[in-house]
């Protein structure tokens, strides 16, 4: 911890810059790990919404302000936080293709739960590189697999009772679902190709097929 004292002799711009590794530090740089066969977003906390929002930061960068003291010298003063209006803050939104659907906890009970075909449930974040290497392989497969499958997104972030629920720990994470239950060994995490991609949905439409 800072002492009072010292903070308030700090300039503007180094008080921003420790508000912003506070954040940050709370996510703990997610580590990136890569082999010859995947890549995947890791985290090393608990499955939970790991991205604050930016008006937090936003608005602690407004609430600095400069006064004049008495020796003629500028003091930094830290005012409160206020909110901002949402509308001021950039949101990003997951891009889905053809044949893919974005669906939000209070959705998922009856589109996938509820869904009298299997159901491919892709767990992605918008800040996840590797969510977006598979994008163009995930919407190929939607389109090619529309009648036997449904191909859905879940934001990892905004989701995160059912990030907690199913112990989504990488990014991205797929997981098929059939009648209302989870495909045993059917997760698989990490961006893959095309080819081996369609491998994996081939070989468990026909185990789930079989059974």
């Amino acid at each position: 911890m800072w002492a009072v004292a010292t903070i308030k002799r700090w300039t503007p711009f180094q008080l921003i810059l420790l508000v912003s590794l506070n954040q940050h530090s709370a996510i703990n740089m997610d580590t990136v790990l890569s082999s010859s066969s995947s890549l995947v977003v890791r985290s090393s906390f608990p499955p939970a919404r790991t991205v604050s929002s930016p008006s937090k930061l936003y608005s602690a960068i407004s609430s600095f302000s400069v006064t004049p003291s008495s020796n003629g010298l500028r003091r930094n003063r830290l005012s409160p936080l206020r909110s901002l209006p949402s509308s001021t803050v950039p949101r990003l939104s997951l891009r889905c293709g053809a044949g893919i659907k974005e669906i939000k906890e209070s959705e998922f009970r009856s589109t996938v739960l509820g869904s009298n075909r299997p159901v491919l449930v892709e767990f992605v974040a918008t800040w996840c590189g590797p969510c977006r290497l598979i994008s163009p392989a995930m919407e190929s497969i939607a389109q090619e697999y529309g009648d036997r499958l449904e191909v859905v997104k879940i934001d990892h972030d905004a989701n995160p009772e059912l990030i907690k629920e199913y112990k989504v720990y990488g990014l991205p994470t797929l997981i098929l679902f059939k009648d209302g239950q989870e495909v045993a060994e059917s997760r698989r995490e990490g961006a893959i190709t095309k080819a081996k991609l369609k491998e994996y949905v081939d070989s468990l439409l026909e185990t789930i097929s079989v059974a």
